[in-house]
């Protein structure tokens, strides 16, 4: 019997960035918002942890950016071809807080696809929904037309300025703040960008909440690899998250985590982002 996921639909979204569709029927009828799968592309390859955009007709929709060789390698997989391994839905489905109220979206880079589901269901349960959505270019901003057709406000901003804003996510909050009752932000991104976030909205006493992207190799708790720190307790962002407070994680023991396991290139990427350049890219 064939046990692979077969890729029924591809588009290119950005340089680097695709969408996929895969034939997962048992995956996708037990898919919420927040769930994330671990795919592999061959028997004993690397597993990578992908969050599921969406889940109908027995397929799930996963957004893939080229970091390293397996997502290179499933960049070049056609419609028709089959992904070997695709666990899930792992992770906590997070309940969406009782509404209605205006919940602030902030999404940098990549970190747009597992923030479309999230807003889409609060959406629907009768949040406004304030985005603000940034990217180093025009080229690299991705889902910008489906978060707009659910968010009743919306900013855009680039590092470069090419569309929006110029400059950083963290720009924009204070602005939206001012603008109207902010009850809570999810902010989702490369970790420097969640840690600015986290940064501002403590100062402006918002509530915040971040997705992080932790390390992981099994998905079930086994490892380890993906422990984060959040206030005085050590929780496993693949059963316990991959949502949490973010005024409680520990986002300099998270990005020292990362390191551990970034080439030489990726390193110098995450230190200029952490000394205050900007990373919107998802490299982490």
């Amino acid at each position: 019997m064939n046990l692979g996921y077969r890729i029924t639909a591809k588009e290119l979204l950005a340089p680097g960035i695709f969408r996929l569709m895969v034939e997962a029927p048992r995956v996708a009828a037990k898919a919420q918002p927040g769930h994330f799968v671990i795919i592999r592309t061959q028997e004993g390859g690397e597993r990578v942890p992908l969050t599921i955009v969406s889940a109908q007709d027995g397929q799930v929709e996963l957004i893939i950016q080229v970091m390293g060789k397996t997502t290179a390698e499933l960049a070049t997989y056609q419609v028709g071809q089959e992904i070997t391994t695709l666990l899930g839905p792992l992770g906590v489905a997070p309940q969406a807080p009782a509404g209605p109220g205006i919940m602030l979206c902030v999404a940098g880079g990549v970190g747009a696809a597992p923030i479309l589901p999230r807003a889409i269901d609060l959406h629907q349960k009768g949040w406004q929904i304030w985005t603000i959505l940034g990217a180093r270019n025009a080229d690299l901003l991705i889902l910008e037309e489906r978060l707009a057709a659910i968010s009743d406000r919306m900013w855009i901003c680039t590092d470069d300025g090419s569309k929006g804003h110029k400059g950083f996510v963290t720009d924009l909050i204070p602005e939206a703040a001012q603008a109207g009752i902010i009850r809570e932000v999810l902010a989702i991104g490369p970790t420097p960008m969640m840690a600015a976030v986290c940064k501002v909205t403590k100062a402006l006493q918002l509530p915040t909440t971040v997705s992080l992207n932790a390390l992981m190799i099994d998905g079930t708790g086994m490892c380890g690899a993906c422990r984060v720190q959040v206030g005085s307790e050590t929780k496993f962002t693949c059963i316990d998250g991959p949502e949490f407070d973010g005024h409680l994680v520990d986002f300099a023991g998270l990005s020292q985590r990362l390191r551990q396991y970034l080439t030489e290139e990726k390193q110098a990427h995450q230190k200029f982002a952490e000394e205050g350049g900007n990373c919107q890219c998802g490299i982490e």
